[in-house]
């Protein structure tokens, strides 16, 4: 495997606010990534695919010599028959990513596998395009899973003990409900033969497959496990090549965590360290004999040699009395003060271990109803740990709210099932939104440990009772979620209201969660965006999600920003600043649901007929001829527009024009997002079409905001023109993702979220 090339960051996104600075840091980023990708003959769509997601152009090329001669922002593609004859001049100036479709009906080139830095395996039905950009961002450091799992006060994992993950695919958002990681058991699985039985240990294709199946259907961390014979597991121990062999692959697949067990020769750990990228390795040590001391002087030796090479360091060892769990306390308490890096994930085994189960907070493994067997003797799941922690005082019952309007009690009812699933003492209550001291009345309340709050609260009317507010409730404004942190908060403080309270918002992250599903985070710096809203206040939340990743300039219709949200954001004020408007690559609309349809022309106008305009012409298609010479195809630069601007009343606009396009329309608008959309829908439609058609640009991701009926949908409409289209339904769930681990620490996946809150929570 080549080495893995770091990208150099960029700055962070600083927001002025009154003299300071507030900063915004959430998401590592990187500026544009150099790739070669390789790909099957007829398989060329994936280096287009990539690119999009990428928001970059591509290339296709049929030498070496090209590709390093090319610029560097370009993704390039090469078949791999060509690729394979030309290894050796590979000079390893950009990432090289291999490319297997599953289902292609081709097979595997292993040379290019291992002298690939990045492999990734797809299936074109069903194909995945928040696959590709998972993938993406992890091995080009664009998300940081790792970071944010260190962050939270208690993590766990559940591990798939199935033969085929198949098994467990149906009920995989069920069983995740809780766990932060889910870990595949490699040496479990069971690869069918031809002849009835299953290959001693899997081959690394079928692994691959099930790696990929995995990734595809869930958005946890995937930790890739190869357990030997002497630790409960299948793995030989006499080969400890063959551990190095498959740890290796799971690095390229781009799996997040990779476990790496203590007794491996010191070579194989220092190459797995040396050659990890963005993976993190968990040093692990098990010992099941029965005699294992965490009194022992060699304890400690075995922690501080995992800690060479290990991110985070797992000891388990199997116990047979209660009296060796507060032996590990001590031990782990001992660790905790002298070392602060690698975190330490230490537990004991068997029914006797079972408390160490329930205060350990690093990965602790957790099983479900649902598997049909657990992966280590003692598993408990998730509601039972709870549960423990709750009879040892450790997690206090405490008073959640759901404030708002009659229309969010669906939210309430699934934060109500959430906390049944998960087991937390938890009393939800709901309470409307009435007069205006009633938040405060609650917040104050003995058994307060937390709130959401839908629609929500201006963070200037909060400032008298909440002591603190994050950055991004006082950059956005308001705030929709009321923390108690310390005793008695919803995340396991164990007294009750002697908490500090504080406001936080939430809803900017279910905005960038739906920005990012698709698209790597690089993909939006630097580009463009258009806000449609009424007033600011609707707007905030959305600005401050796209600066998250960078994105500016912000063009806004409708509204104008003040304060710490207003750079780099221009107000859009008549037709003629439309003419000046860099061609969007998000377009926001923050317009109420009778509204929402005054973005439908600017949707159609700036359709995404081309692919990752950024900047110039349309992507090329370079086929190399023998002599050198390539051809070159863009997309079409004649583009003919329509429009039509809805709304109630005033604001009519025609027009036509010229430059390699031509179009007509006809717009009603209501208030200045009406007049303006309703002139953009006749004028832009013709003149100012063709001249950005014929730039090749193209936008990219739509967002609607609003909630209610509506005469038509403007996603259907979006999605038609080409966008990457999400709606209230996609957002409200990424934020109920972020307020229910910022109330009571626990994680939800998203598709858990959409599926058991069903269409009412939107």
């Amino acid at each position: 495997m080549a080495t893995i090339i770091q990208e150099t960051s960029v700055p962070t996104t600083h927001l002025k606010e009154g003299g300071g600075v507030i900063q915004i840091e959430d998401i590592p980023r990187v500026n544009q990534p150099g790739l070669l990708i390789t790909h099957n003959d007829g398989e060329e769509d994936i280096v287009a695919i990539i690119a999009d997601v990428l928001g970059q152009s591509w290339a296709l090329a049929a030498s070496v010599e090209e590709v390093k001669a090319g610029m560097r922002s370009t993704i390039y593609g090469m078949r791999k028959t060509c690729m394979s004859t030309q290894l050796d001049t590979w000079d390893r100036s950009r990432l090289f990513i291999n490319t297997h479709c599953v289902d292609g009906g081709h097979a595997q080139d292993e040379a290019l596998t291992e002298r690939c830095d990045y492999e990734y395996l797809y299936t074109r039905s069903p194909f995945f395009q928040r696959d590709v950009a998972r993938f993406l961002s992890f091995t080009l450091g664009q998300i940081g899973p790792h970071r944010d799992l260190t962050n939270k006060a208690r993590t766990t994992l559940i591990s798939t003990t199935f033969p085929d993950v198949r098994a467990a695919l149906p009920n995989l958002d069920i069983l995740s409900v809780g766990a932060d990681a889910i870990e595949i058991r490699v040496d479990l699985l069971e690869e069918p033969l031809g002849d009835g039985s299953t290959r001693r240990i899997p081959s690394l294709k079928y692994v691959g497959e099930q790696v990929m199946l995995l990734r595809q259907r869930t958005e946890l961390p995937i930790i890739y496990t190869t357990r030997c014979t002497n630790e409960n597991g299948r793995f030989p121990m006499d080969d400890p090549a063959l551990f190095y062999k498959y740890l290796m692959r799971a690095i390229q697949w781009g799996c997040e965590y990779i476990d790496v067990e203590l007794w491996l020769p010191e070579d194989i750990r220092r190459g797995l360290a040396e050659n990890k990228g963005n993976s993190k390795i968990i040093s692990a040590f098990h010992d099941f004999s029965g005699t294992f001391k965490w009194t022992a002087p060699e304890t400690q030796a075995l922690f501080e040699r995992g800690a060479v090479y290990g991110d985070v360091v797992k000891m388990y060892a199997l116990v047979n009395s209660m009296q060796e769990n507060y032996q590990l306390e001590y031990f782990r308490s001992t660790i905790q003060s002298k070392y602060a890096h690698p975190p330490f994930s230490g537990l004991n085994m068997g029914p006797m271990g079972q408390l160490s189960r329930t205060l350990n907070k690093i990965f602790t493994p957790i099983t479900h109803p649902l598997l049909p067997m657990i992966a280590a003797p003692g598993q408990l799941s998730a509601a039972e740990i709870n549960l423990a922690l709750h009879g040892m005082g450790q997690m206090a019952k405490v008073d959640i709210y759901g404030i708002g309007s009659f229309r969010s009690t669906s939210q309430a009812m699934f934060f109500e099932k959430c906390f049944n699933e998960l087991s937390l003492p938890h009393q939800f209550r709901f309470a409307e939104r009435a007069p205006k001291a009633s938040i405060e009345n609650i917040v104050r309340r003995p058994n307060f440990g937390g709130a959401y709050i839908n629609p929500p609260l201006a963070a200037s009317a909060a400032a008298g009772y909440l002591p603190g507010l994050s950055n991004a409730a006082r950059a956005i404004g308001q705030v929709d979620t009321v923390l108690m942190r310390g005793e008695g908060g919803g995340g396991g403080g164990g007294g009750h209201g002697h908490g500090t309270l504080s406001g936080d918002n939430s809803t900017w992250k279910g905005i960038r969660g739906c920005l990012s599903r698709d698209f790597v985070p690089s993909a939006y710096i630097g580009r463009a965006a258009l806000l449609l809203a009424s007033c600011e206040a609707d707007a905030a939340a959305s600005i401050y999600a796209l600066k998250s990743l960078g994105i500016g300039p912000v063009y806004t219709i409708g509204f104008k920003t003040h304060g710490s949200l207003a750079g780099d954001v221009e107000p859009v004020r008549s037709v003629e600043d439309v003419k000046r408007l860099e061609q969007p690559f998000v377009i926001i609309s923050a317009l109420p649901a009778e509204k929402s349809l005054l973005v439908v022309p600017l949707l159609k106008h700036y359709r995404a007929d081309g692919r990752n305009g950024r900047g110039g012409g349309g992507n090329t298609s370079n086929d190399g001829m023998a002599n050198g010479h390539s051809r070159s195809s863009s997309s079409s630069d004649n583009n003919n527009n329509n429009g039509i601007g809805i709304g109630n009343d005033n604001g009519n606009g025609n027009g036509n024009g010229s430059g390699n396009g031509n179009g007509n329309g006809h717009g009603h608008g209501n208030g200045i997002a009406g007049r303006i959309a309703g002139r953009i829908a006749g004028r832009i439609a013709g003149g100012i079409a063709g001249g950005i058609a014929g730039r090749g640009s193209a936008g990219k991701v739509f967002v609607d905001l609003a909630s209610g009926p509506r005469k038509a949908d403007p996603l259907s409409i979006a999605r038609a023109a080409g966008w990457t289209a999400y709606g209230i339904a996609d957002v409200s769930a990424w934020t109920t993702v972020e307020t229910i681990r910022l109330l009571v620490g626990q994680n939800v996946c998203y598709d858990f979220v959409r599926l058991a809150s069903g269409r009412g929570l939107f």
